[in-house]
Order: structure tokens, then C-alpha cells, then sequence
């Protein structure tokens, strides 16, 4: 059956059911560079653009443009509500793809705000309580073969000769990321670094130490947000060149609505779901890299001895192990942490893996894992209420899950963490850290220092004498 065969089955399927029909093409096409697949969007589609690449660089998606928008202010049903209207749209999709490679053909990119209670923000207006889209034109790297997927809503009275359009911008784009010559990144001077209530933030710090000494809330987990402001515009590519080149083994994420983007490099997955097989990471206790081998060696020694930090990783252990085993037959579990090292930080982590039955979604995951005590504390509601009423920052997507499901139920979110907020010639950073009875203001201070660092560079900033 040829493409115009496959679109007038469409048109007919979307008559019958009265609603729009998924279409969706995958070609496999040569290895593309995907910064500049991302970049042969810049005219066209600001604001309409998602990168990813996870860490071992098996999944790297570019999304261009978009198609169908699931987004809102407010939404207690958020994971369901997702899920039932992207099913519903794949129930009914056109499909036309030769293999069957998970992250190819419709899929489906966003991310949640931490907390669907507290979303007054002016700061994350552009993205509300959710927002998911389904890209029109996606390009999937998928353990090193490269695939363009061309995604289109099609109505019964659809003029079909709009596919042949979409088909020869999509050749444009090809056309235009071949031809792409990565340019010097222009010098862009930093104007401003303010960090957002310091004192007051650790004031915040300390009373929590004295509530959790005297009820029964074991641990809150506290960020704090510091703001850059740049001459000219930040331009999201460079500051992704960046990343990826200096975080190689993070999640390097950008996501763009309308006038603003948020981009990190995650070194925290959330969950991963391939089939029945789902994974998670316990990542929690942390501290500074070396300046020498030697140095580096002593410092993650110790972190692996030291008790404050191994009890909080085992918080987040203990809660995962727990999640899973509500969704999985069988959960697996190491008997200790190792250490993940990034440029700048390193971890005490543990990895979970879990085969689920065959009806549990991504977002029945996502909704069980979210927030972790990495993320929120414990126990995990009242942790939560807490944060709502003490932070100062309003959080929005910041330690949220952000990720991607494809039209078989596959995917992976990863915990939006070392992170940026960018809107025209500012950035606002967050950074935070796991408070616990024996925690000191100070030394959390620092550490959210350190946890900024990452993004201080790929920006352009500096840290202050708080290093």
C-alpha cells in the first residue's frame, strides 16, 4: 500500500469516528548530526522544538514543529488524562513503518510541573501544570541508525496534497542540517548573577532541620534558584553544544514553548519502560569532584562511608523498591550504592529494574515514582505540602519528569534536575538538597552551589565564593 493509499485510509477512519486520525511515515534515512537537524528548525519552529539524548546515547530524539498540544493549568488526573487521550489517538493511527523500533513514529514528549497543587507561576506561565506534543517531524537515533518520522492530524475533509507539502519540508530540513556549519559561539557577556534569598533559604533550611527533630518528617527536600541575565538573547543550541559535550553521561534535554525553553543535563532517570522491562535510579548523597585522582578517589570514599548520605539513599531506595513492586512481578535490587560521577559532582546511586505486566502504562510509572525522596522527602505527601508552603521559588518543571512514549507504550522520563528556566536574555537555575535531622544550613548551601555548576557553565556564569 503507498503513502496515498495509507492517507485516504486515514481520511476514511477519521469520517467514520468523527475525530482526527494520528498519520504517521517512518523512513530510515543516513546518519544525521542532531544538533543540526535541531538547528534546521531555528527559522521556522522557535519555540516549537524538543531535544533528548540519554546517556549512553542509545535514544536521541529532534523534535520540529508540533501537531496536537496536551497541555493545562491545572489537572489532578494529569497522568491519566494523558494517557487515555494518547491512546485513544493511537488506537485509531495510520502507521506506516517497515520495523517496529521503539522512539520511532507517533510519539509523544513533555514533562509535568513538580507539584499540580501550586501552579500560580508567571515565571512557568508557558508551560502550565503539563505539556505534552506530538512532534511533526521527529528524528529518532536509535542505537546508532538514524529514522525521520513525518506526523501528521488528518480530517475527513483534509485536502491530502497537504502531506506532499510537509514531505517536501521535511526535505528542506534534511537539506539544511547536511549543509549546517556549526559557527563560534558569539560572546554573550553576563550582565547579572543574583542569587534569589540566599539567607533566607538557609533560615528555610534550618527550620526544617527542627521539624523534622520534632515530628515525624523524616526528610524535605529544599531547592533554591539563582538568575542570570545576559547581554543578547541565549540561544539554546550552544548552550546544548555544551552540555553534551560536558555532561556525557546525563540526560541532555531541551524543550521549547513559544517564547521560552527549559534545558538541563539529568543525571537522574526517573523510569525507563522497554515492553515489560522497566528500570529506575536511586540517586541521592552527594559531593564534589577532586581536583587530583587522589583527591576525587578520598572524596567518593567518604561519600560511600558516610552515614547522613547513605541513610538519605536509602530512602529513595527503599521508596522505589516499593513503587516497583506495586507494578512488577518480580523487582531487582543491588545490595549497595556505587558512585556516579559527573564533571562536577558525584553521586551515591542505585540502579532497579522490574518486569510489569502488559497493562501497565509509562504514566501509571511515572505517577507512582513521582516525586521520589530525592526529590520531595518523606513521608512523600507530607514532604510535599511542605515544600508548597516553605519554598520561596515556585518550582514548575524543575525536579519534575520530563521524557517520552512512543505508540507501543515505550519510553523513558528522566528527573528534570541541573536545569534551566531560559526567557529571552535570562536564565533562572535551581538547585536543591535533601534535608535530614542532621543536616546544617551551610553545608546544604554549598551543595546547592556545587549542583549549579553545570548549568553556571553551559550559560556562561560564575560561581561565587560559595565554591
Amino acid at each position: 500500500m503507498n503513502i496515498m493509499e495509507n492517507l485516504h485510509k486515514a481520511r476514511v477512519a477519521a469520517k467514520e469516528t468523527n475525530s482526527s486520525v494520528l498519520f504517521s511515515e517512518v523512513t530510515k534515512i543516513g546518519m544525521l548530526d542532531p544538533l543540526s537537524f535541531y538547528q534546521s528548525g531555528n527559522e521556522s519552529y522557535t519555540g516549537d522544538r524538543f531535544f533528548w539524548q540519554d546517556p549512553k546515547k542509545e535514544t536521541v530524539l529532534v523534535g520540529i514543529g508540533k501537531i496536537d498540544v496536551f497541555q493545562s493549568s491545572h489537572n489532578q488526573n494529569r497522568y491519566n488524562t494523558i494517557e487515555q487521550r494518547w491512546e485513544k489517538l493511537i488506537d485509531h493511527a495510520c502507521i506506516i513503518k517497515n520495523q517496529d523500533v521503539p522512539g520511532t513514529g507517533p510519539l509523544l514528549f513533555g514533562g509535568f510541573s513538580f507539584d499540580s497543587a501550586k501552579n500560580s507561576s508567571l515565571l512557568w506561565d508557558q508551560f502550565g501544570d503539563h505539556l505534552f506534543y506530538i512532534p511533526k517531524y521527529l528524528l529518532s537515533i536509535i542505537d546508532g541508525q538514524a529514522y525521520l518520522t513525518i506526523n501528521a492530524l488528518i480530517d475527513h475533509e483534509d485536502d491530502l496534497s497537504l502531506l506532499t507539502e510537509s514531505d517536501k519540508e521535511k526535505d528542506e530540513l534534511l537539506e539544511k542540517a547536511l549543509n549546517y556549519v556549526e559557527q563560534p559561539a558569539a560572546q554573550n557577556e553576563l550582565l547579572e548573577q543574583i542569587e534569589v534569598c540566599p539567607e533566607e533559604w538557609k533560615d528555610t533550611v534550618q527550620s526544617a532541620i527542627n521539624e523534622i527533630r520534632t515530628t515525624d518528617l523524616d526528610k524535605i527536600v529544599l531547592a533554591r534558584e539563582t538568575r542570570l541575565r545576559f547581554q543578547s538573547d541565549i540561544s539554546p543550541a550552544p548552550v546544548l553544544n555544551r552540555l553534551a559535550r560536558e555532561q556525557p553521561t546525563s540526560f541532555i534535554f531541551c524543550y521549547e514553548s513559544g517564547s521560552d525553553y527549559f534545558i538541563g543535563a539529568s543525571p537522574e532517570q526517573l523510569v525507563k519502560k522497554n515492553g515489560t522491562t522497566l528500570s529506575s535510579a536511586c540517586l541521592a548523597g552527594s559531593i564534589a569532584r577532586g581536583k587530583t585522582a587522589e583527591e576525587d578517589d578520598l572524596l567518593g570514599k567518604t561519600l560511600l562511608h558516610d552515614q547522613k548520605n547513605l541513610i538519605e539513599h536509602q530512602y529513595v531506595v527503599s521508596m522505589i523498591k516499593h513503587a516497583m513492586e506495586t507494578i512488577c512481578r518480580k523487582v531487582s535490587v543491588p545490595d549497595g550504592p556505587e558512585l556516579m560521577k559527573t564533571k562536577h559532582i558525584q553521586h551515591l546511586y542505585t540502579p532497579v529494574s522490574g518486569e510489569c505486566t502488559e497493562d501497565i502504562s509509562i504514566f501509571d510509572c511515572v505517577e507512582k515514582l513521582h516525586p521520589t525522596p530525592a526529590m520531595g522527602g518523606l513521608p512523600k505527601e507530607k514532604a510535599v505540602e511542605r515544600i508548597r508552603e516553605l519554598e520561596i521559588l515556585e518550582r514548575g518543571f524543575y525536579a519534575s519528569p520530563i521524557g517520552w512514549t512512543d505508540g507501543k507504550g515505550n519510553g523513558e522520563f528522566a528527573v528534570a534536575i541541573r536545569s534551566a528556566l531560559v526567557q529571552g536574555n535570562e536564565a533562572s537555575l535551581f538547585a536543591g538538597c535533601g534535608i535530614v535531622e542532621d543536616s546544617e544550613p551551610e553545608s546544604e548551601y554549598i551543595e546547592t552551589a556545587i549542583k549549579f555548576k553545570p548549568m553556571l557553565s553551559a550559560l556562561g556564569g560564575n560561581l561565587h565564593a560559595t565554591s
